[in-house]
């Protein structure tokens, strides 16, 4: 069975991803959309796509689409994702999921009620060094984990054009980076009791820099950074009583994994991932799709609910007016 894709939004992301199929061997991109149809014509020759619509309703009723990839701008997410599952689709949806922790669980309802497999598109849970370190951090490796840190500064164009600087567009830091070291502290520590915050936010209403301290019981924490100013190295360590386990840069898609383990030379793991490393997120929804799964067990929709309430309380300290999509897709 050739599980058969249609790719919403060709964009930057959309174009890395479309060329990791070639990876995936049951699984197919028949058709694209946009809403400038010269965009999606030039997109679909370049990934051998054989259908394009020009608008998302389109692609939406493709009775020859099974899976919709949705890389739109953040707030365009909600309106494609629940007009897919209510033409039964399956969906990824890109990262952020959502613009907020409502529209996040709207969609994970609806998933629910249609029994239809959606799934968050973030890459660094199906990285194999990522997938090798949950399992030494659940054989006890290093202990008990007591704290993470991670950081993810990429220094981009400061224009107020830029979507980056665009509210309306899910600008910002935190729906574009800090969503990596959030779900990946949320992964390996689960959800925290608190959330602090520090940063900084420009006249256009989008952050550009945040620290983010997140406690847990028994003392345990994640301490994170994310900047679209600065250009950080983008590292993660996982703290245990028996040790660290470092993921080099950059962590959200990494190839190899440092491992300390207290009294013992450091071990380094060579894992890289297939590919440009999209390949084991589209091989997810594939096979879940085959086997008529409702979500995946790596990255469940519970964990992107959390995630999202994660950075719904970032988005209030910092005092961003969130601009949240429309619910009903118009075109």
């Amino acid at each position: 069975m050739t599980v058969r894709w249609g790719i919403v939004g060709p964009g930057r992301i959309a174009r890395k991803v479309a060329a990791d199929f070639a990876h995936v061997p049951d699984a197919e991109v028949v058709a694209v959309a946009s809403r400038s149809k010269e965009r999606a014509e030039a997109f679909a020759a370049e990934v051998g796509a054989g259908t394009v619509h020009d608008t998302y309703r389109g692609i939406v009723e493709d009775p020859d689409v099974d899976v919709l990839y949705i890389a739109t701008p953040h707030p365009l997410h909600r309106a494609v994702a629940l007009a897919g599952l209510r033409a039964g689709k399956a969906l990824l949806v890109e990262k952020a999921f959502t613009v907020s922790p409502e529209a996040t669980r709207e969609i994970a309802a609806l998933a629910a009620e249609r029994g239809l497999f959606v799934m968050e598109a973030m890459w660094t849970r199906f990285q194999p060094a990522i997938v090798r370190m949950r399992e030494l951090v659940a054989e006890g490796a290093i202990g008990d984990v007591m704290a993470v840190q991670a950081d993810l500064g990429a220094q981009q164009p400061s224009s107020p054009d830029d979507r980056f600087y665009n509210p309306a567009l899910g600008g910002g830091a935190l729906f574009d980076l800090s969503v990596y070291p959030i779900s990946f502290a949320q992964m390996v520590l689960g959800n925290p009791e608190s959330v602090t915050v520090h940063g900084y936010m420009v006249e256009e209403g989008v952050d550009v820099e945040e620290a983010i301290l997140l406690g847990y019981p028994e003392g345990r924490s994640a301490t994170l950074f994310a900047s679209l100013r600065c250009q950080s190295p983008g590292m993660a360590r996982v703290v245990g009583t028996g040790g660290w386990m470092e993921v080099p840069p950059r962590f959200h898609h990494p190839s190899r994994l440092l491992v300390h383990r207290n009294g013992h030379e450091p071990e380094e793991l060579h894992l890289p991932p297939t590919g440009a490393g999209y390949s084991h997120e589209i091989a997810e929804v594939t096979e879940g799709v085959k086997a008529g799964l409702a979500e995946s067990a790596v990255m469940p929709l519970a964990e992107t609910v959390a995630v999202q309430d994660i950075m719904g309380q970032v988005a209030d300290q910092l005092g961003m007016a969130v601009a949240e999509g429309p619910a009903d897709l118009e075109q």
